[in-house]
Formats: structure tokens, sequence, C-alpha cells
């Protein structure tokens, strides 16, 4: 017999997946340099620590999503959280940077199923609309949380030296994967005996097929941009890319193609006919390119660079993280009153700070702690931006396509990052070029800070571009 609680109970079980699919992401960021000295890592390997994991993220959220329907919400949370735990310990234990990626792949996959049953869960659990509301608005700080706790965690846990016998030879920075499964045991445990299962409602058959083509393009897209360069460039790389474009296009026409033919698709293409979800695709893309490469870049530069700590370069991203509460704070009143042109001026304020950070890292003498009113600067921007972008894509979307519109846009977030891994951190590396010394590292930061200065202002064209008002004859008809 399943024991039932009010509401508040499960929602802080189903904040758990929140807050550790987010901690995943950012706890690795402070950390890399460290495991890249341990297990002998190159370059490329640990931008795939990053990049693997948001691609499997990416490539299996929306299947995630659906496999709730199809199986019940409560048994593929209880599987997927297990499994992310599972793999947690397979990250925490591995021996070699293949270990390790592969690793790390599995436990994005993980979060991929899990998350959406959370998110589905609480549109169950709160169907009254206020009460939804400041639920997802509790979810949404728990992950907000996850993402500042991580960073400090991933700067001081890879310190922690063990002396006793049981873990004499255990690196501190695994620990940045294991804590993870204390947490996940009790996650899975308390949603096996206090979630109630949702009905099982298939619509459809799982679109196998389209899976497949997505994980090749996103894969041939993303990993010879991280292997490539390291290589000097092979042709299958070059191939692999050139396929990858080609795979996408398949991808588009193969959806379309059985959607005509009235079979499940991966994605309902019929959201690409309003305009501004199409223009905050695109803002989606190149906002994520920039967002979390910054944090590998920096991170880098600051610890093998500038011989900062690996603990107090987590605690600059601590205020990065102080400076995005902050930004989501007062931004939301300011939107409201002024609308797009304060994410418009955030996105300038972003700017501003990478040209300061390039600034401040380049002039001899000065002294890196003066960076912690730049990492606020930024996080302000990042803070007035990120919680707006997603409104502004799905804002004209009907109710009966919000679920596809935003599995979609998700997908398209996470891939981004993982792009951004590749093509940021590869300017980075192919500047440095395997030097040590403090010049090489600030000349391959200011490139790499390049790219994600263009790649915001990709964002402030289509912030332009977004439609201010569709009149009603200009909005699509349903087919």
């Amino acid at each position: 017999m399943i024991k039932q609680i009010d509401n508040r109970g499960p929602l802080f079980i189903l904040s758990a997946a929140a807050f550790l699919s987010v901690l995943d992401i950012f706890i690795v960021n402070v950390a890399l340099p460290t495991i890249k000295k341990d297990i002998s890592a190159t370059e490329a390997d640990i931008q795939m620590v990053i990049a693997g994991y948001l691609l499997g993220y990416a490539v299996f959220l929306i299947t995630g999503a659906r496999a709730g329907d199809y199986y019940g919400k409560k048994r593929v949370y209880v599987i997927s959280m297990c499994c992310f735990t599972l793999t947690s310990l397979f990250c925490g234990i591995a021996q070699t940077p293949m270990q390790l990626n592969i690793s790390r792949s599995l436990q994005g996959i993980s979060a991929a199923f899990m998350v959406p049953q959370s998110l589905a869960y609480i549109q169950l659990l709160f169907p009254d609309q206020a009460a939804r509301v400041k639920a997802l608005g509790f979810y949404g700080s728990v992950a907000g949380i996850a993402s500042v706790i991580g960073q400090f965690l991933g700067g001081f846990l890879p310190e922690v030296h063990f002396s006793n016998v049981l873990f004499a030879h255990m690196d501190g920075w695994r620990l940045i994967f294991l804590i993870n499964i204390p947490l996940g045991i009790a996650a899975a445990t308390t949603a096996y005996l206090y979630l109630k299962e949702s009905k099982v409602a298939p619509t459809g058959k799982f679109d196998f097929s389209g899976v497949a083509l997505l994980s090749l393009a996103l894969l041939f897209l993303v990993y010879p941009l991280i292997r490539g360069r390291e290589l000097g460039w092979p042709l299958w790389s070059v191939g692999l890319l050139v396929s990858s474009f080609l795979l996408l296009y398949g991808f588009v026409k193969h959806q379309q193609a059985k959607m005509k033919r009235g079979l499940s698709t991966l994605i309902n293409v019929y959201l690409f006919r309003y305009p501004d979800f199409k223009m905050g695709l695109f803002i989606a893309l190149f906002y994520f390119i920039a967002q979390d490469s910054y944090f590998l870049i920096t991170g880098l530069l600051l610890q093998d660079g500038l011989n900062v700590s690996s603990s107090e370069t987590g605690l600059l991203f601590v205020f990065q993280g102080i400076g995005y509460v902050l930004g989501a704070v007062i931004s939301v009143h300011l939107i409201g009153k002024y609308g797009r042109k304060i994410i418009q001026l955030a996105v300038l304020l972003m700017m501003g700070s990478l040209v300061l950070h390039g600034i401040l890292f380049s002039v001899s003498g000065l002294d890196w702690y003066l960076s912690y009113p730049l990492l606020l600067m930024y996080g302000v921007g990042c803070g007035s931006v990120l919680p707006s972008i997603m409104s502004l894509a799905l804002q004209r979307i009907p109710g009966d396509l919000a679920g596809s519109a935003s599995g979609l846009y998700s997908t398209v977030q996470q891939a981004a990052i993982a792009l951004g891994i590749g093509i940021t951190g590869g300017v980075f590396f192919s500047f440095l070029e395997e030097q040590t010394n403090k010049a090489a590292f600030v000349n391959a930061y200011i490139g790499a800070t390049g790219v994600n200065i263009l790649a915001l202002g990709a964002v402030l064209f289509f912030l332009y571009r977004l439609p201010k008002e569709l009149k009603p004859e200009l909005l699509p008809e349903k087919a």
C-alpha cells in the first residue's frame, strides 16, 4: 500500500531531479583541471566530460518525456533516478578518460528520463494554476541553488584529501560524483514509497528512427569539433561535420513525412510556423553557446594559467551565482514595465563584462581578485536574460503544443551548451597550443571570449528580429 502525504512532500521529492541534474552540469566546471591531471586526460577528453553529459541529456530529453506516458511517470522516475545514481558511481571510480566519458554520457541519458517526469508530476499534483506557478517557482529555485552549490563544491572537493586506510588512494575530485549516491538513493526510495503512479496513456509508437537520426546528427556535429582539432582535422572529422548537417536536414524531412502519415514523431514540425518560436530557438542556441563555455575557459585560465586554487575559483563562481539570483529578482519587475529592452541591456551587460574580463587578465600587475565584481556583473546579466528567453519563445504557442515546444526548446538548450563547449573550448585550446605560460593562457582566453561575444551579438540580433506583435491573421492555422 502506497502511503500518501500532502503535495509539498512530493514536490520536495521531485525537486531532487532538478537539483541533481543541474548540480552535475556545474560541479565539473571548476574541477576539470584537477581531473585532467589525475587521469592523464587530453584537452579534448575534458571537453567531452561536459559535452558527453549534455549530448546524452539533449538527445533523449523528448524521448524521456514520452516514456512516462507509456510506462508510468513514477516507474520511469524511480528507474532513471537509480540509473543516475549508478552512473554517478561509475564516474566516481573511473580510471581512464574513456571510462569517465562513457559514464558521463550514460549519466546524461539518465537525467533526460528523470527530469521530464518530475515536471510532468508537478502538472498533475498542482492542477490549480496559482499553486502550480508557486510549485514551478520552487522547482526552478532549487535548480538555481544547485548551480551555485555545484560551482562551490566543484572547487572545494578536489582539495579534500583522505589519509585513512580505507580512502588512502581516493582523490577528492571523485567526490563530486560520489556525493550523488546517498542523495539519489534517498530520492529513489522516497519516490517509490510516497509517489502515486500516474495513468498510463500511450499515444502511438516511439519514434525510434527519429531518435537515431537526431542522435547521430548531434554526435557527428559536436564530437569532431572536440576531437578534430586535437588530431589536426583528419578527413573523417570533416566528413562527420558535413554529414551532421545532412542528417539534421534528413531528420526534419523525416519528421515532416511521418506527420503527414499521422505517425508519432519526436518533434512537432508545426511549431516552426510560429515566427517568435523560431526566433526564440535561435536566441537560445547562441545564448547557451556563450553562457556555459564561459565557465570552462575561465576555470582553466584561473587555475592553470594564473595558479588560482580550485577552492578560490569555486568561490569566484559563487559570486556569479549570487549575481544571477540578483538579476533574476530585479528583472522580473523591470521586464514587466519595459519589456525586452531589459533583456537587450542585460546581454550588453554580459558582453561588457567579458570585455572587462579580457582587459583585467591581460593588463600586467592587476590582481585577479578584481574579477569578483566582474563575475557578479556577468551573473546579473545571465539572471536577467535566462529566465525570460524561454517565455519569449513559448508566449504564443497554444496549450496543446506547449509540451512539444518546451521539450524541443530544452533539447536545443542542452545541445547548444555542448556545441559551445566544442567551439569556444576548441578556440581556447587552439590559441594555447600546449603552452603553459600566463601570456599564452590570457591570449587563449581573449580569443575564446571573442567567440562568446560574437554569440551574444547574435542574441541581440535575434532579439531585435523577434516579432513584437502578431496580428491574428498572421498567426498560423492548424493543419
